[in-house]
């Protein structure tokens, strides 16, 4: 796809597809209207068959999978002893085998660690990603039997024995982002995209996905995680945990947060302010006043909201503070809405979206 003319090549986590195709905007808005796809074909799948391999798998992650129907999506985490996030996959079962969907540099040591775990049972790990590529697409339905195996994302729905930290299913700004993956063989993927623009779509780079994702608060494992991450500072007990499940690596850890405290950090997403021309790297500190609170895990310049970001901040953090990113060796004003409240805030109440200004180039209401 990076052959296609005007195709810009994506860099960092995205490195090996296209940022954009020449029109960022109208690639974002076909992509947010339901009429493009995505190249995603530096992700990684493993594939795991075997007979035992659904209640292996419930065994030693944080999703409960007994029984997982055969087409029906989930989430799991691999989680170290402590609780901290290790790895991330999408899971959907097509009857045969189970398909890991994750990110391309972790599907290698995602292998790894699910390989050395097997022991004496009946089940067969692969890396398959030099097999399969990855589309992506915004439609909100399961795949049927004689499609591609297809993973669609569940977020922000909260799954039977998770919880939310932040807003009602229904009201979250993610309830109206339907995605999901639909796996391809490797060789195939031209003509599959080729077949999607016959129908009328047409193909949109990474911009416009990680836009649209970061305007929906869902977290991603290349970039929201880094070694101190657990699931409730970023929500994503919502999706990839089960509370009620079984002993897993890493269980302890999750419900004593869970259960009698609070997480230290707490995802935020941000409104940059847009009178400028530079946006902020990922990593760049957010400041309250002249203290270090958090930093950047994602920039996106939004088709509607103009320039945002995910960051990771301290619990501590003031939710009524405005703040700034260090950018380029001065500051962008930036204003922040809550997706995992701090303290002081019950974890059932819903935080108030705050309005903001619309379009590129317009600074936000501060």
């Amino acid at each position: 796809m990076l052959g296609r003319r005007g195709a810009v090549a994506a860099a960092g986590v995205d490195d090996g597809v296209a940022w954009h195709l020449g029109d960022p905007t109208a690639e974002q808005r076909a992509l947010a209207a339901g009429g493009a796809v995505v190249d995603l074909s530096h992700r990684g799948v493993v594939r795991v068959e075997g007979p035992d391999r659904l209640s292996w798998l419930h065994s030693i992650t944080s999703q409960t999978l007994l029984g997982l129907p055969p087409r029906v999506s989930t989430e799991l985490l691999v989680l170290s002893p402590q609780g901290h996030i290790e790895h991330a996959a999408g899971v959907v079962d097509d009857g045969e085998a189970t398909w890991l969907l994750t990110e391309g540099p972790g599907a290698a040591p995602l292998a790894a660690w699910l390989d050395r775990m097997r022991f004496m049972l009946r089940v067969e790990v692969t890396d398959v990603s030099a097999d399969w590529a990855t589309l992506g697409e915004p439609v909100a339905s399961e795949g049927v039997e004689g499609e591609p195996v297809t993973w669609c994302d569940p977020w922000p729905r909260t799954l039977p024995g998770g919880t939310r930290y932040g807003r009602d299913d229904a009201d979250h700004p993610g309830a109206d982002r339907p995605w999901r993956l639909v796996l391809v063989p490797r060789a195939d993927l031209v003509a599959a995209v080729a077949e999607r623009e016959a129908a009328g779509w047409r193909l949109a780079g990474t911009w416009a996905a990680e836009a649209l994702r970061v305007e929906a608060w869902r977290p991603r494992a290349a970039t929201e995680v880094d070694h101190r991450s657990i699931p409730h500072e970023l929500d994503w007990l919502r999706t990839a945990v089960h509370l009620d499940k079984g002993c897993y690596r890493g269980q302890e850890s999750i419900a004593r947060v869970h259960n009698l405290g609070r997480p230290p950090r707490r995802l935020v997403m941000l409104h940059l302010d847009g009178s400028g021309h530079l946006l902020p790297e990922r990593g760049a500190e957010v400041r309250a006043g002249d203290r270090v609170v958090g930093a950047v895990t994602t920039v996106a310049r939004h088709h509607e909201l103009g320039p945002i970001a995910l960051a990771v901040v301290k619990r501590s953090t003031p939710e009524d503070v405005d703040l700034e990113v260090d950018c380029d060796g001065g500051a962008i004003a930036a204003g922040q809405e809550v997706v995992v409240p701090g303290e002081g805030v019950s974890v059932d109440r819903p935080a108030q979206r705050r309005p903001v200004a619309r379009g590129l180039g317009h600074r936000p209401s501060l």
